[in-house]
């Protein structure tokens, strides 16, 4: 993997994992912005961070039922006074550490999740990507950064 590559694939993975903004991509990979922005648009990172954040919460939504029936199925086998297979009983108790880290996953889903009802108007992003190609205002940092050069 080329050195490309390498900062395509980390900066794709602080947007889609780690919930970073463009900006602070940029800053952290020492890249312009418009690289970072351009690369989110080509390489469709919008996208996968849905698909990303889609596919967790399936996972949680699948362990919190699994769990559930499996609670109700031993509830039931007590309550007809039936043997209770260890093993279940294990897989359960296995099972609630688990929904601590499964409600911590949640809330930083949650904090991070587009709202359903989208508010429109201009985000700091889309201002300053205005800003750089239709007005030609080129950001302080690359200014002080082309006067050093």
């Amino acid at each position: 993997m080329n050195s490309k590559e390498h900062l395509v694939a980390e900066a794709e993975r602080l947007y889609i994992h780690e919930f970073m903004p463009i900006e602070g991509i940029a800053n952290r990979l020492n890249l312009n912005r418009k690289t970072v922005l351009q690369w989110k648009e080509k390489y469709g990172w919008e996208t996968a961070k849905r698909n990303f954040l889609k596919s967790k919460q399936t996972f949680h939504e699948e362990l919190y039922e699994f769990a559930r029936k499996l609670m109700n199925d031993i509830s039931a086998d007590m309550e007809s006074g039936e043997k209770i297979e260890s093993g279940r009983m294990y897989a359960f108790c296995k099972l609630i550490p688990m929904f601590v880290k499964v409600k911590d996953y949640e809330d930083v889903v949650a904090k991070h999740e587009e709202p359903k009802d989208k508010k429109r108007g201009l985000t700091d992003d889309i201002v300053a990507e205005i800003e750089e190609n239709i007005l030609g205002i080129v950001p302080n940092d690359r200014n002080e950064n082309n006067e050093e050069e």
